[in-house]
């Protein structure tokens, strides 16, 4: 869940997060997100959803997450979308 996100990347920075955006207990995943911004802003993450673009899936694109990969996804769709989100993270940083 989103509570367990949190807590888990208060202590520890993480290359990427893969973000469901329904989740158990009171978090989804724009607000696991947006929480985890406040501690690492600029995180990395991908959005995982079985449902097409909602306002939740913009508002998340909107804090700063990569591509949406609907489910059900195979790994090569993960490995594509988590590649994407490294590479372009890689070239902001050798762009400077």
């Amino acid at each position: 869940g989103g509570e367990e996100a949190v807590a888990f990347v208060r202590n520890k920075k993480v290359d990427l997060v893969v973000l469901d955006m329904i989740l158990t207990g009171e978090m989804d995943g724009f607000e696991t997100y947006r929480q985890i911004l406040e501690l690492h802003p600029g995180q990395k993450a991908i959005i995982a959803s079985g449902f097409s673009e909602t306002d939740r899936v913009q508002k998340t694109h909107a804090l700063g997450a990569g591509v949406c990969i609907r489910k059900p996804y195979t790994l090569q769709q993960l490995s594509v979308a988590v590649w994407k989100e490294l590479q372009e993270s890689e070239e902001e940083t050798f762009t400077l």
